[in-house]
C-alpha cells in the first residue's frame, strides 16, 4: 500500500513537472505565433486598421518581441482584452504577455503574481471635458458626473483626488474605452478620466477634437508596463531585454534604416557590437540567436521611432516625449547596459 501511494505521488509529481517544464518561449516557438494581450481599440496604441490588422505603439512592442523570438514581426496575434479580463487572461496562459496600457502597482506585482518587466510609457491620470463646460481646472469639477473604466487604477485615484480636495462626484462606470468614448460623447457624463495618453488617443478620434480640453492636472503616477506571468524568468528576460534593446538602439542612433548595415560592419563601440550580436554571446544567454536584437530593431525601429510613428507630435494623438524621452534628453527612459 505504501509503495502504491509513493508511486502515485511520483506520478503526480512527474505529471506536474512535465506541465511546468513547458516554458513560454517553448510554447511561442511551438505555436509559431506570439499571443499579445492588448486593447480592443485605443487609437495610436492598439486598434485595428482598415484591413483589420492591429497597429499602434503597444502592438509594435509585441512585433519587436515576435521578430526577436520567431524571426517575423507579423507572427503576432493581438488578443483584445478589457481592463477587467486582462489579468485573468495572462494568468491563465491565454496570452503570452500584456502590452496594454497597464499600470505597474504593488498589489498587481505581488498579489496577482505578475512581473512588470519594462515601463514602456510613463503616464499619469488626467481629465477631459468639453470646452463648452467652461472648466479650466480639475479642482472646478465638484458635483460632476465622471465616466470611468472599471477594473482600473483610475477608480481609486479618482476617489482619492476628490476626497482630498473636498469635492463630490457621481461615477459612471464603464467596461472599456470604446464605451467610455461613446457615453462621454453622448453627454452621459461631464468628464472622462483615464491616463492622459488615453485621453489624447480618445480625443484624436473625435471629429470636433478641438472642442475637448484635457485639463492640466495630472493626479497620479501611471507607469504603463510590459507584463508577464510570475515564475518564467527566461521569458521575462526576453521581453525585458527586447524592450531595453529598443531603448539602447535609440540612445546609440541605431534605426530600422541602418541596423542591418551596422550589424554587417561592426564599429568601435563594444556595447553596440554586443547588442547587434557581432561581439560576445548575449543572444545565447536568452536562448536566442545572435541577431535577435537586430530583428527587433528592424521590425518597427528603435523606441523613439515607434513612439513618433504611432503617438508622437506629428500624429493625430500628438503626444510629446516628456517623461518618455531618453535619460540623455531629460526623460526617464533608461536601459541597463548590454554587457
Amino acid at each position: 500500500m505504501k509503495k502504491s501511494v509513493f508511486l502515485g505521488t511520483l506520478s503526480a509529481a512527474a505529471l506536474l513537472g512535465g506541465i511546468a517544464s513547458a516554458t513560454t518561449l517553448e510554447d511561442v516557438k511551438a505555436r509559431g505565433e506570439l499571443l499579445c494581450g492588448s486593447n480592443a481599440g485605443l487609437a495610436g496604441f492598439s486598434a485595428p486598421d482598415a484591413n483589420g490588422v492591429y497597429q499602434g505603439f503597444d502592438v509594435a512592442m509585441c512585433r519587436a518581441i515576435a521578430a526577436a523570438v520567431l524571426g517575423d514581426p507579423m507572427k503576432v496575434k493581438v488578443i483584445p482584452l478589457s481592463s477587467e479580463t486582462r489579468f485573468t487572461a495572462l494568468s491563465a496562459g491565454e496570452v503570452d504577455l500584456l502590452s496594454r496600457t497597464t499600470t505597474w502597482t504593488y498589489s498587481r506585482d505581488t498579489d496577482l503574481k505578475l512581473d512588470f518587466v519594462g515601463t514602456s510609457y510613463y503616464d499619469g491620470q488626467g481629465f477631459m471635458v468639453k470646452k463648452s463646460l467652461g472648466v479650466s481646472s480639475a479642482k472646478e469639477l465638484d458635483g460632476a458626473t465622471v465616466c470611468i473604466q472599471t477594473g482600473t487604477t483610475t477608480e481609486l485615484n479618482l476617489a482619492d483626488f476628490f476626497k482630498s480636495n473636498g469635492m463630490t462626484y457621481e461615477p459612471v462606470p464603464l467596461k472599456d474605452n470604446a464605451e467610455a468614448e461613446q457615453q462621454y460623447s453622448a453627454g452621459s457624463c461631464d468628464v472622462y478620466t483615464t491616463d492622459a495618453s488615453g485621453l489624447a488617443a480618445t480625443r484624436a478620434t473625435f471629429a470636433d477634437a478641438s472642442e475637448h480640453v484635457i485639463l492640466p492636472e495630472i493626479i497620479s503616477k501611471e507607469p504603463l508596463a510590459l507584463t508577464v506571468r510570475h515564475g518564467d524568468n527566461e521569458w521575462a528576460d526576453i521581453v525585458k531585454w527586447t524592450f531595453n534593446a529598443l531603448l539602447t538602439a535609440e540612445e546609440f542612433g541605431i534605426t530600422s534604416a541602418n541596423v542591418a548595415e551596422q550589424a554587417a560592419a561592426p564599429g568601435t563601440n563594444p556595447e553596440i557590437n554586443r547588442l547587434l550580436g557581432t561581439e560576445g554571446e548575449l543572444g545565447a544567454m536568452l536562448g536566442l540567436d545572435k541577431d535577435w536584437a537586430v530583428r527587433a530593431i528592424a521590425a518597427g525601429g528603435n523606441y523613439g521611432e515607434i513612439f513618433e510613428a504611432n503617438i508622437g507630435a506629428s500624429t493625430p494623438i500628438g503626444l510629446s516625449r516628456g517623461l518618455n524621452a531618453l535619460w540623455t534628453q531629460g526623460g526617464l527612459q533608461y536601459a541597463p547596459p548590454f554587457r
